[in-house]
């Protein structure tokens, strides 16, 4: 996928079919309007193209707003990669493009970009105020020679729930793991360095890895003990933004939460034992994929009761990783 960031010379513009939007979490819904635009672009000879923002745009116009992002911009953009997209066109959201009426805002894509066929999400608007319809960009796009396209939306079963990032933030947040990987399309994940944490598990017989997330404004789900998978990773391929090393990967148990047992505060802390591991993981890079929610944070009365309880855990979460995939431990 090539990326675009400024605007390209005449002659490198090649005609696009592209559509608009954040893409956090590049979610199923995401790569059902990305399979549209492919779609469009074959048909017509065009080449895909997705216009996004390398930064939230809340963030922009408010700058004390802290948005909970499902991606950083790293994993957003290896996921439309993977999605196929041939062309990321990305735009620093500024006050001034914030000022940008809808057909102002069309027409820089077609002058500065090429872009000939744009394809607008179902229930998505665009410009200045975003006061405007989809009846308003078509008619925009016939005075500037662009077609323009409403998207269908994601077809889905009748009690089901409609497939978007606040939607899989409050099931993160409520930590129904399972369910939000049924609307993302894989298992949400958190990725970051192995930092020095308090070594108390490992006098109890679990170690754990304290893991510092990548980006401060990555969602952290609902405090509680989580089965994971873990992969890991080198240098170079988590600066990427993700992996797919299988040989790599580890099952494992998660707790997030402020360990009530060794009275650690308001703190919360990230902790990961690896099963079937042994080696030093200090400022290693690792990527945690969260599979199923198994239980509560809880306060016990002593180290005993504590490591009574993780080595249930273990047992527990062991059968239910074996049982969704044999090949790991």
């Amino acid at each position: 996928m090539k990326c675009i960031t400024s605007i390209l010379p005449l002659e490198e513009r090649k005609p696009l079919a592209a559509t608009i939007g954040f893409f956090d979490g590049v979610h199923r819904g995401h790569r059902y309007l990305i399979e549209q635009v492919q779609q469009v672009a074959r048909e017509r000879g065009l080449t895909s193209a997705v216009v996004t923002f390398p930064k939230h745009p809340r963030q922009v116009m408010q700058p004390d707003y802290a948005p909970r992002l499902l991606t950083t911009f790293e994993e957003k953009m290896q996921l439309l990669s993977r999605a196929g997209v041939e062309r990321s066109i990305l735009l620093a959201f500024t006050p001034e493009l914030a000022r940008l009426t809808a057909r102002q805002f069309m027409q820089m894509l077609a002058d500065d970009y090429g872009v000939r066929v744009l394809v607008i999400g179902y229930d998505h608007r665009f410009g200045h105020h975003r006061n405007e319809g989809f009846e308003d960009y078509l008619r925009y796009g016939q005075e500037l020679g662009m077609e323009v396209i409403q998207a269908r939306q994601l077809p889905e079963e009748e009690d089901a729930v409609a497939v978007s990032s606040s939607r899989i933030r409050q099931l993160l947040s409520q930590g129904e793991v399972a369910e939000a990987a049924r609307l993302l399309g894989y298992r949400y994940f958190l990725q970051g360095e192995v930092e020095a944490g308090y070594q108390v598990g490992r006098t109890i017989g679990f170690p754990t890895a304290n893991l510092l997330p990548n980006d401060p404004y990555k969602l952290i789900p609902a405090e509680g003990v989580y089965a994971v998978r873990v992969a890991l990773l080198d240098a170079s391929s988590a600066a990427a933004g993700l992996q797919s090393a299988e040989r790599s990967w580890y099952g494992g148990m998660l707790c997030i939460g402020r360990r009530p047992t060794l009275r650690n505060g308001s703190d919360r802390s990230i902790e990961v034992h690896l099963f079937d591991f042994s080696g030093n993981l200090y400022h290693r890079p690792l990527r945690i994929e969260l599979v199923q929610f198994t239980r509560q944070e809880q306060r016990f009365d002593s180290l005993e009761a504590l490591r009574q309880r993780i080595a249930r855990d273990e047992q527990e979460i062991r059968a239910l990783l074996q049982s969704q995939n044999p090949l790991l431990p």
